[in-house]
């Protein structure tokens, strides 16, 4: 056996997991993302999607998709930098601006590539990135990528973020990268507070926006919008994948800022543009959040109701208030294990383990779309209290 193989052959988890019938992850459904789907034949309730909106099965965006193919094909073969770009995709840009609230937009093709791709690139050497310890994995990634100097600030801790501003040179530039929706955990960023430290210590501000579009604001326009700070809000970021009902991701900011991107930003510059289908399923996604408020309506009303059920039965899910509501558990082969137990009883949640939480932080994520019912969600609660309490975790 060579190195490379005899080194990661050590690594055993996934292995262990399967030996104790608790492995959780790449369970096939072989139907549509919809509030039920199916798995081995039989239909199980789905609490595990990022689709808020509850478009990705909705007739008028797959016939969207369609038609781009018919016309465009099935992909770009190439970067947006050379042969990839359509006039489909300029179409979209100009919308998303539009929407969004900023001068220009750049389309990526994954959420992933956007935060790896512009955290990366726009600071220098002699410059800062102050980043939230709960942000999400991209935006480490990116961090990670630049010769920034890089200061950390506690979780949603304003006080913390402002000890780190004053430890940066006043002439350099500051770049606060901050979640809108906290992805694992389901808490809001205090964005007019960091606004403001933002305007006072002369930084520069960019919110990802992935898990609050279509969730947050009018028109589902996020967590920037919902608190009137757009405008103070220097790059806005989102993704196609969830809310959207796509795939790729997008940047809003200002020209100066996307003519250096253009030109700097590798994941944009060296990876083929998202597909005419992902493109147009997300520009008919926009119009019917637009046109369909009642949907946003109907999310929220399902979220406080899903809330108010989990706190009066004695679950801890810290400090959400919005579709994404943690289950602590704190213990991750006990995670598994009760990811498993559920969907025996027909509920699909995702487990949460180290490390995208601190290994004390483990928890089950259970997230909801537009298209629920209440008799779904209802029968999910009883299914996770029965569970639970299986366990000893609740009373």
């Amino acid at each position: 056996m060579k190195l490379l193989q005899a080194k990661l052959a050590k690594y055993t988890a996934p292995q262990e997991a399967k030996a104790l019938g608790i492995y959780p992850y790449f369970r096939a459904i072989s139907s549509e993302q919809d509030p039920e789907v199916i798995m081995d034949g039989k239909k199980v309730l789905m609490f595990g999607s990022n689709c808020y909106t509850g478009l990705v099965n909705d007739p008028r965006i797959k016939e969207a998709a369609i038609e781009a193919t018919r016309k465009y094909g099935t992909g770009c073969a190439g970067s947006p930098f050379l042969n990839g770009t359509l006039d489909l995709h300029k179409k979209l840009e100009a919308r998303l601006a539009e929407y969004i609230g900023k001068e220009d937009v750049m389309i990526y093709s994954t959420g992933f590539g956007v935060n790896l791709g512009v955290v990366s690139t726009l600071t220098g050497r002699e410059d800062y990135i102050i980043w939230d310890e709960q942000d999400h994995a991209s935006i480490i990634e990116g961090r990670r990528l630049s010769f920034s100097q890089q200061l950390k600030y506690k979780h949603n801790d304003m006080a913390s973020l402002e000890k780190q501003l004053q430890r940066c040179a006043p002439d350099r530039v500051k770049l606060i990268v901050t979640d809108g929706v906290f992805s694992m955990e389901g808490d809001v960023a205090n964005l007019p507070e960091i606004t403001r430290l933002a305007k006072k210590y002369n930084a520069s501000v960019m919110v990802d926006e992935a898990h609050s579009i279509g969730v947050f604001g009018k028109g589902g326009r996020g967590t920037c919008h919902h608190f009137g700070v757009q405008d103070d809000v220097d790059l806005i970021m989102g993704t196609f994948s969830k809310s959207f009902a796509s795939l790729g991701g997008f940047i809003a900011t200002d020209k100066e800022i996307t003519n250096f991107l253009r030109h700097h930003s590798r994941s944009y510059i060296f990876t083929a543009s998202i597909t005419p289908a992902s493109t147009a399923a997300a520009l008919k996604a926009i119009d019917i959040m637009e046109q369909e408020p009642e949907r946003q309506d109907q999310l929220w009303e399902l979220t406080n109701y899903a809330l108010n059920g989990f706190r009066e039965m004695g679950f801890e899910i810290g400090n959400t208030s919005t579709p994404i509501i943690p289950l602590y558990i704190r213990d991750n082969n006990l995670t598994f294990a009760i990811t498993r137990d559920l969907l025996e009883e027909g509920i699909f949640v995702n487990p949460v383990v180290s490390p995208a939480v601190a290994p004390q932080d483990t928890l089950i994520r259970f997230s909801l779309m537009a298209t629920h019912t209440r008799e779904q969600v209802t029968r999910a609660l009883e299914t996770l209290q029965k569970v639970f309490r299986r366990y000893n975790l609740i009373p």
